[in-house]
């Protein structure tokens, strides 16, 4: 954001609110940033978002997305001309907003997942094709491009400052019905909220208020002075309709998406903190002198890996990343991820009850032990199963934490020996016929002996089990 903020008729409310006119200074300190104040006249009071809209608006678009979706067809019916179809048309509406002129947009992996068509209508009801650039599913963005010649399209800027304060007032633009555009206002209610939509990894978002309407997904969080700080991608609510509390991926990572897409990539590699953190609970709080149960407590270093390059060890607690305070282990991952290969972090950690600081260089996560990706066949229990290394590069992409899963990790059931065993994607293997299994190459070793009998032991979430199985 930048310093200019522009007066709207929602601080009415504020100024309505306020105390008596008597009050004196002791009991309502002055504001400490002049340019948040309350209306000070009646011509303020008549402010208007129209100028802020008119400058964000051009760059938000509506996507639509289809696919061909196979069905069960009952042969009884299908000989006499009757039943379903074998396949039918889904379609997906949402928006996205083009942050550079020629014509690359963002928007919600959601909206466009799976998607064989994808249109993309300008704010001024002109269609395009688009072709998906680059798509990151874990942090639910997409990155498309369209082609309009040599016009350069409007854009809406992407403010990455991280300058942004609870209660500052937003917008929510989207084009979500394909119709024309809609604009809501609110504040935001939090910053850095952890949150896990699709049941992996937490991410941290911006919250908001601004009511958030179906079809909005992948569309802008816009400040007052008409620049992308977030992008919409879903909303909590009881009712199921766009009143609730609204979440938005923060411009920051949105950054990240668009860079790498822009220099050719097709994924999103995120920089790697190297370490495993966990939530500073009340009672770590007060054995180690903290006033509340805030920061990332470190409980793992990788060997040679950033966190231990930079000095950090297991017990300290990390409570700050470039002066920002960090309420959670998502914080720091969100730092970390978020910031290029290379680029310094520097780091306030908390250890044995002083602060010391910490300069960090995040760096891609290593693909150490190589993959080795196999299809497991022959007469045992894991056939039909395709198994990996776990390395930090392969937890990144699978979203599993590489601390706990070290050995080798079960990706993939298909038709097979491991299907009807009850093996399940996530496994990782710990021991086979009391053989201890540490890589793939471990594994194909100890399945090339015959055997009529299996004692297999793997590692399911935090339980071990050991099962027996003859084939």
């Amino acid at each position: 954001m930048h310093l200019h903020r522009a007066l709207v008729p929602a601080f009415v409310l504020l100024a309505a609110c306020s105390g008596p006119a008597g009050r004196t200074e002791a009991q309502a300190p002055p504001l400490a940033q002049p340019t948040r104040a309350a209306p000070s006249d009646p011509l303020n009071m008549k402010a208007s978002f129209a100028p802020v809209v008119r400058r964000a608006a051009p760059a938000v678009v509506n996507i639509s997305a289809k696919r061909v979706v196979r069905q069960q067809v009952d042969p009884f019916w299908q000989m006499f001309g009757m039943g379903v179809p074998p396949s039918r048309v889904e379609g997906s509406l949402g928006s996205g907003v083009i942050v550079r002129s020629d014509g690359i947009i963002i928007t919600n992996n959601h909206v466009i997942e799976g998607g064989q068509e994808i249109t993309v209508a300008l704010a001024d009801r002109r269609e395009f094709p688009a072709r998906v650039l680059l798509v990151d599913a874990r942090g639910d963005l997409a990155v498309l491009k369209i082609d309009a010649g040599a016009e350069r399209l409007p854009v809406m800027p992407i403010d990455d400052s991280e300058d942004a304060q609870v209660g500052d007032l937003v917008l929510a633009i989207g084009d979500p019905f394909g119709v024309g555009q809609t604009v809501t206002n609110g504040i935001i209610s939090a910053l850095n909220r952890a949150a896990d939509p699709q049941g992996g990894t937490p991410m941290t978002y911006i919250q908001t208020d601004a009511a958030i309407n179906p079809g909005n997904s992948g569309g802008a969080l816009v400040d007052m002075d008409g620049d992308l700080i977030g992008v919409n991608s879903f909303i909590v609510s009881r009712s199921g309709g766009s009143a609730g509390v609204g979440f938005a991926i923060p411009a920051a990572m949105v950054r990240r998406v668009v860079e790498a897409a822009a220099g050719g990539g097709h994924v999103l590699v995120r920089s790697w903190l190297g370490a495993r953190t966990q939530p500073v609970t009340p009672e770590i709080a007060r054995s180690v002198g903290l006033s509340s149960p805030q920061g990332a407590l470190v409980a793992d270093i990788w060997p040679g890996g950033p966190a231990d390059r930079a000095g950090l060890k297991s017990g300290d607690i990390i409570v700050s990343v470039n002066g920002r305070p960090v309420t959670d282990p998502a914080a720091v991952s969100f730092a970390v991820g978020a910031a290029r290969p290379g680029e310094s972090l520097a780091l306030s950690v908390r250890r044995n009850e002083q602060v010391i600081k910490a300069s960090l260089r995040p760096e891609p996560p290593p693909a150490k032990p190589a993959r080795d990706e196999w299809l497991v066949d022959g007469r045992n229990p894991f056939q039909g199963a395709t198994v990996v290394n776990v390395s930090p590069a392969v937890a990144e992409e699978l979203g599993i934490d590489a601390f706990s899963s070290r050995g080798v990790l079960v990706i993939n059931i298909s038709r097979g020996f491991a299907m009807n065993a009850g093996l399940r994607p996530g496994d990782v293997v710990r021991q086979v016929n009391g053989r201890e299994i540490g890589t793939v190459a471990d594994l194909r070793g100890a399945l090339s002996v015959p055997a009529a009998n299996w004692a297999v032991t793997i590692l399911r979430g935090e339980r071990e089990i050991t099962a027996n199985f003859r084939t």
